[in-house]
């Protein structure tokens, strides 16, 4: 309980480095959130437009529906396909004509190859299995011509990366700013008290026991500065969603971590700041 109170003593002591370290810690985890918002949701965008991928292999006129149905069960049961619907001439026409509403007229009975239309399970939606699987159904000589978009999954890929990358690297950085400023409090502080800390050496005190409210200190900050983030986050996503979009903010779990990084960033900065000038006190 000394320790605590020790610790808290000195935002007392010295207000404005300590708010301003909490501060740095806050804005360095709301830079990582912001990114880590867009990775999360383009995450979920992501898998909304997964769940609709789709292979369609078209089959060459003189196919007939037996040979179609034969295959198709086999089909089935590749590891990565979820469903596979047989889609016949006059299936297709209909189907075209219901999508195709103005142009309907266009179209006459017998002009659109029979296919597959083929969608996969989850966790096999990635460009590589859609295209394992279209690799697959070449070995099947009835099959003239197999389609699927998977240039832009593979360019949705490619943005999660780069926003995941970018948000570590901000985030690492500001983080790294907060524990030198972090360091700078603790270091004025204990060069504040060096004559009480030499008193407390002379009558047996350990380091350790002199560092315990220096490293409260820094993980109180460090909680306060995870907890303002987080809350300028969340007004961040209700603004967003207010004014633009509907998007996802993170679950417990993440904002719990969110918090617990804050405290990490808070105790490393306490812990370098002490480890290097108790030994000049």
């Amino acid at each position: 309980m000394s320790a605590t109170r020790e610790a808290l003593s000195t935002f007392k002591r010295a207000p404005l480095l300590s708010t301003l370290s909490v501060i740095t810690i806050a804005f360095s985890l709301f830079a990582f959130g912001l990114f880590a918002l867009v990775a999360i949701n383009t995450k979920d965008t992501l898998e909304t437009i997964e769940s609709k991928v789709e292979i369609r292999a078209f089959m060459a006129d003189n196919t007939s529906d037996t040979t179609a149905l034969t295959a198709a069960q086999d089909i089935k049961k590749f590891p990565e396909v979820l469903e596979v619907e047989y889609v016949n001439k006059e299936a297709a026409l209909v189907k075209a004509k219901a999508d195709l509403g103005e142009f309907a007229d266009l179209f006459e009975p017998g002009i659109l190859p029979a296919s597959f239309d083929i969608r996969l399970n989850p966790g096999f939606r990635t460009p590589q299995h859609v295209e394992a699987v279209a690799n697959k159904l070449k070995v099947y000589d009835f099959i003239d011509d197999i389609r699927y978009g998977q240039e832009w999954i593979q360019k949705l890929y490619r943005l999660r990366m780069i926003a995941t990358i970018v948000g570590a690297g901000l985030g690492l950085a500001f983080a790294l700013v907060s524990i030198m400023i972090i360091g700078a409090t603790i270091r004025m502080v204990v060069l504040a008290r060096k004559n009480e800390i030499a008193i407390m050496r002379v009558v047996g005190a350990t380091d350790g026991y002199i560092r315990m409210p220096f490293l409260l200190e820094g993980f109180i900050q460090g909680i306060l500065g995870g907890l303002l983030a987080l809350g300028l986050t969340y007004l961040t996503a209700v603004a967003v969603q207010r004014m633009l979009f509907d998007i996802q903010f993170f679950d417990l779990r993440m904002s719990v971590i969110g918090v617990l990084s804050g405290a990490l960033i808070g105790l490393l900065g306490s812990a370098f700041a002490v480890g290097r000038h108790l030994r000049k006190v």
